[in-house]
């Protein structure tokens, strides 16, 4: 297929991002979006350039604007399973399956491509280059903060709502103090340590 066909805007084009590979609790999750060329969503760009306000308010637009989108995710046991990787690729796959559109051409953010069943590009920082991408990203990202605000209700003490999940110094001194929570990931060296 050659390259000028995927100018053509009659193209279902799905953009792909995941977000909380770095995090050591919860889900890691992904989104897949294809926009509406007819509806264009200004101010699109990396959800971690964007303030929470801000990614809240796009990601409402998004959901209203963009001819289809969804989010898959791969928990925190399938992460040990299959490592983080696999389970990034996985959260993905299964964003693009529940599109209610099949997309003709999957962009996906990064240098690794999930099992698609449309020919498929990985673009590194395509999360700032790509519209699409930009808009999986934001959608991803407040998935996951929404996910986050839920382990904060269920396990609390652990401040998830405010780092997210990530390793920071609080979170760290959050586990020692606390243990971990079913939530946490075992096979990532902060959460073994504790486990040792």
């Amino acid at each position: 297929m050659s390259l000028v066909a995927f100018s053509d805007n009659s193209l279902l084009i799905a953009g792909v991002d995941e977000v909380g590979r770095g995090c050591i609790v919860g889900p890691v999750m992904a989104a897949a979006v294809i926009l509406d060329p007819a509806k264009p969503i200004l101010g699109l760009t990396d959800s971690k350039k964007l303030s929470e306000k801000k990614r809240l308010q796009l990601a409402e637009q998004i959901k209203s604007s963009a001819l289809c989108w969804a989010v898959g995710r791969a928990e925190a046991s399938e992460i040990d399973d299959i490592n983080i990787l696999q389970a990034s690729l996985l959260a993905m796959q299964r964003a693009i399956s529940q599109l209610e559109h099949a997309p003709d051409l999957a962009k996906v953010d990064g240098n690794r491509l999930p099992k698609l069943n449309c020919p498929g590009e990985a673009i590194v920082q395509g999360d700032l280059l790509v519209p699409e991408i930009s808009a999986a990203s934001i959608l991803a990202k407040v998935a996951r903060d929404q996910e986050m605000q839920i382990l904060e209700r269920l396990y609390p003490g652990y401040d998830f709502a405010v780092h997210k999940g990530y390793p920071t110094r609080k979170h760290l001194l959050a586990l020692q103090a606390l243990g971990i929570t079913p939530q946490h990931r075992k096979s990532f060296a902060p959460v073994k340590k504790q486990l040792a």
